[in-house]
């Protein structure tokens, strides 16, 4: 059964990352490139008209840098989902990127695959770190869990700790409530933690909010 290609609109203020981002992407049929934009401004403008299924944005950008732009997007075109790309594996850059809403946090160093597995993930609505960024997000987790947190459950994690409600966590990671309560759930298993305002703290003492 023929799919829709994944609609993918590229922003990095870079040239030479940007054209070459295009230039591979554009040979997997999977995926249609509907735009390569310098800046997060530009970006938007394209994204009213073409609403990508993805934005695949570089964070450090002048003017609006690529997590100030989070917001722009979700308000302006909702149901894109937004896809971080950085050379920075920083603790504080991917904690950031999430709590504003991305789904998913790439490094540049990874492989031109793990990009368009990135990109398909976010798309079917799921989130993605890479191999690095993984590593940076549990390097910290409490001797006791021998089970580390997936991706999306230190997404959610993070937006407990701010405060967020099930229904709020669930709008901001496409998910439903009974979806983000169960993962609640196997958080404090995992972590061996009871109440919520022992998650909030846990998050607080290891750095991750």
């Amino acid at each position: 059964m023929m799919t829709d290609p994944i609609k993918v609109l590229l922003i990095d203020n870079h040239p030479l990352v940007l054209e070459g981002l295009k230039a591979i992407l554009d040979t997997f049929d999977s995926i249609e490139v509907v735009g390569a934009e310098p800046s997060a401004r530009a970006g938007l403008s394209v994204a009213r008209d073409a609403r990508p299924d993805v934005v695949l944005i570089d964070i450090n950008m002048p003017q609006i840098n690529g997590i100030d732009a989070i917001g722009m997007f979700r308000e302006e075109v909702p149901d894109t989902r937004i896809l971080m790309l950085s050379m920075h594996d920083s603790r504080e850059y991917i904690s950031t990127s999430v709590l504003h809403g991305a789904v998913g946090y790439v490094l540049k160093d990874v492989s031109t695959d793990e990009i368009v597995e990135a990109i398909e993930s976010v798309a079917r609505g799921e989130t993605y770190f890479s191999s690095g960024v993984t590593d940076v997000l549990l390097d910290k987790r409490t001797d006791d869990s021998d089970r580390p947190l997936t991706a999306r459950e230190y997404s959610v994690l993070l937006l407990i700790a701010t405060g967020q409600s099930n229904r709020e966590i669930a709008n901001a990671l496409t998910i439903s409530s009974a979806t983000v309560e169960t993962h609640r759930k196997k958080i404090k298993k995992k972590l061996g933690i009871q109440t919520t305002a022992d998650l909030t703290r846990y998050a607080i003492q290891n750095g991750l909010a």
